[in-house]
């Protein structure tokens, strides 16, 4: 989160605190005095991905392979320069972090719902002043940068600290991020990437040395000003007293500053006046109202202790590094070698979610680019989460004999007012002679294995009945497929038109560069085809986590959303299907895939048959949605405990043939 208002006070008041450094030449320089180490940047990726998303499109869904051609234009650059970049992704959320993420999450909420009526009210979509990212792009820039060959780190804890912690053990020339914590920790220097130009490698160096003798300050009283500003740890409301009282006395005060900067100042002038000692230390909690915890300012002052580093403020026999924290909770899953492989896999981005369920049995997703006005298309979290109890079932082994562990879901959306955990049910899919045992999918070996695990990935998707059409396509096809058909199945509000424009995306899609991509250019932008591109991707994250749990059926990078999707085409495509252009036009005048594209909507329509669904025909022609009616739920999908599914289809195949490199013949 970083210290409010701290990043743009140096940037004001401390203006030796930020230096334009080349990036090369510090490069350089530390080859020079260090032959034997390459230079490194550790990346605070989840700080950056807003930068990287500079695709003008950013509404529809995402534009994924532009964005794909970005990372790798980013990386190429360090490359060029001899700059080996070290990506950090959060991988949990901290219990202290808990109320600031959904205090951020319902603000988000209020965003996406004036971005959806600037949409309705002008069609097109809003300026960059409105921007949000799109739906699950952290997640899948992980993926996306591990596939580009980088090393990928997901925490075990908060990012921020391990980054910190791993620039300072390994002598990084830089921390690249935006996030005001790095000027507090004492550990290598930080970069912005806001103001990096790739072309040129420049950017502003904060130095924390600087703002110090700005402030009058020492690096040791830096965690203690971060913490008497407000922070993770110290609430600002518990500061305000304090914070009068060092105005009242400061000599800095100045009207043309705002207040926040003159409590900066006043802050750093009391604390500079006070010794660096732990009486010092206990005094000034015994003058804050921290009601029954005194100890917040001491838990303060430590978090920003980075292993093997110790603190005036805090005696050396009390200094205990955060990295015991991580094993105070009792972890879900008792076994230590499928738990140890979760952590591993979890560390090293290869899987997703599933570490954090075996661990804590706890589980969140952020915000959507959804309409909470739109009464007839359900929260992405209630579509997919009959798949996710699923899930939950395969990795707790419930209905073993043994309880049922309840899952803690933290999922984003309309009518949930995030006051506390949901609690799931995890729900066994339906298989003959039942689930395979978790052990088996992980580490059993052979064909029988192999169809095994995609046999279960299948039932979570209640499409094991369908294996042999599924067989026949190429992974990313039939993973396509999957989610595609359980999406329709569960959304009955979904048309033929929706179903024509998503299998129309996946075989126009096929064969075209980022740079075509970037260059389609739309008339109008439709807030439900939005709202369906949000949904279809948010599902593909459900399918990351699907094929984690099964013991990977399918790669990951068949999964990804640059393989079969792209948010512009798809907007052109619900439009196109929707005003009732011909097959023709909707395929681009390519004959070839006619036959495709009959197969692939024979092969969903019969999957929801077979589920007594039957997908109609409702064009909504160039009827754009503009109601502000309030969304009503839908009883089904208020219900989170559920034995049996209403909704979904069955498919059965060999998905071992997903892995591998794929037999010759039918491709669509």
């Amino acid at each position: 989160m970083g210290i409010k208002g701290l990043q743009g006070f140096v940037a004001r008041v401390c203006p030796d605190a930020c230096k334009t450094v080349d990036l090369r030449e510090v490069a350089e320089k530390h080859r020079i005095d260090h032959p034997d180490f390459p230079p490194v940047i550790v990346v605070d990726a989840m700080s950056c991905v807003r930068y990287w998303y500079t695709p003008e499109s950013w509404v529809c869904g995402g534009q994924w392979r532009e964005y794909l051609a970005i990372l790798e234009d980013f990386i190429k650059a360090f490359m060029a320069a001899g700059i080996k970049l070290v990506f950090y992704f959060d991988g949990v959320v901290e219990e202290k972090k808990r109320d600031e993420w959904i205090k951020r999450r319902l603000q988000n909420n209020k965003e996406i719902a004036r971005i959806f009526q600037f949409i309705k009210t002008h069609r097109k979509q809003p300026g960059r002043e409105m921007f949000i990212v799109p739906s699950a792009l952290p997640t899948f820039t992980r993926f996306a940068l591990k596939s580009l060959g980088q090393k990928t780190v997901c925490t075990l804890q908060e990012a921020d600290f391990e980054v910190a912690a791993y620039g300072l053990q390994h002598n990084c020339i830089g921390i690249l991020g935006q996030d005001s914590d790095y000027l507090i920790y004492n550990t290598c220097p930080y970069f912005s990437i806001e103001k990096l130009s790739l072309d040129r490698l420049v950017t502003v160096m904060y130095s924390r040395e600087d703002l110090c003798r700005a402030l009058g300050l020492s690096l040791t009283h830096l965690p203690l000003f971060a913490c008497l500003l407000g922070n993770d740890v110290v609430p600002e409301s518990l500061l305000e007293g304090f914070w009068r009282k060092c105005l009242v006395t400061s000599p800095h005060k100045n009207n043309s500053y705002n207040r926040r900067t003159n409590i900066l100042l006043a802050v750093a002038n009391y604390i500079s006046k006070v010794p660096c000692s732990y009486s010092s230390l206990k005094h000034l909690e015994e003058m804050l109202p921290l009601g029954s915890d005194k100890t917040l300012l001491y838990r303060g002052v430590e978090s920003y202790l980075l292993p093997g580093q110790q603190s005036p403020w805090i005696p050396p026999n009390l200094t205990s590094c955060q990295t015991f924290s991580l094993q105070q909770q009792t972890d879900v899953c008792q076994d230590k070698e499928i738990f140890q492989l979760a952590k591993e896999q979890h560390i090293q981005s290869e899987n997703y979610t599933i570490f954090n369920i075996l661990s804590k049995g706890e589980i969140e997703c952020s915000n959507s680019l959804e309409d909470e006005c739109d009464t007839e298309i359900p929260g992405q979290a209630l579509i997919y989460r009959p798949a996710r109890q699923h899930i939950y079932s395969v990795l707790l082994e419930s209905g073993k004999g043994g309880a049922y562990p309840l899952v803690k879901e933290w999922f984003v959306y309309f009518g949930n007012p995030l006051q506390q955990p949901e609690l799931i049910q995890p729900v066994q899919p339906s298989m003959p002679g039942g689930t395979p045992n978790l052990k088996t999918l992980w580490f059993a070996k052979g064909p029988d294995v192999e169809k095994q695990r995609c046999s279960t990935f299948l039932a979570c998707f209640h499409l094991q009945d369908r294996m042999e059409e599924l067989q026949a396509l190429e992974a990313p096809v039939a993973a396509f497929c999957c989610l595609l058909a359980y999406l329709m199945m569960q959304v009955s509000s979904l048309s033929l038109e929706d179903l024509n424009a998503f299998v129309a995306v996946i075989l126009c899609l096929k064969g075209k560069s980022a740079a075509q991509l970037a260059g389609l250019q739309l008339a109008q932008v439709d807030s439900r085809g939005v709202h369906l591109g949000a949904v279809f991707v948010r599902g593909l994250t459900t399918l990351l986590m699907a094929n984690s749990a099964c013991g990977f059926p399918f790669r990951m990078d068949d999964l990804m959303p640059w393989e079969v999707f792209d948010g512009k085409l798809f907007q052109e495509k619900y439009q196109q299907s929707h005003q009732g252009c011909s097959l023709e036009e909707l395929l681009e005048g390519n004959e070839s895939l006619y036959t495709p594209f009959q197969n692939l909507k024979s092969f969903i329509c019969k999957a929801c048959t077979a589920k007594k669904r039957t997908i109609q025909s409702r064009p909504r022609g160039n009827g754009f949605i503009t109601g502000t009616q309030q969304r009503e739920f839908n009883p089904r999908f208020q219900q989170t405990h559920r034995s049996s599914f209403v909704p979904p289809y069955h498919n059965q195949r060999r998905g071992f043939l997903w892995r591998n490199p794929q037999p010759q013949g039918k491709k669509y």
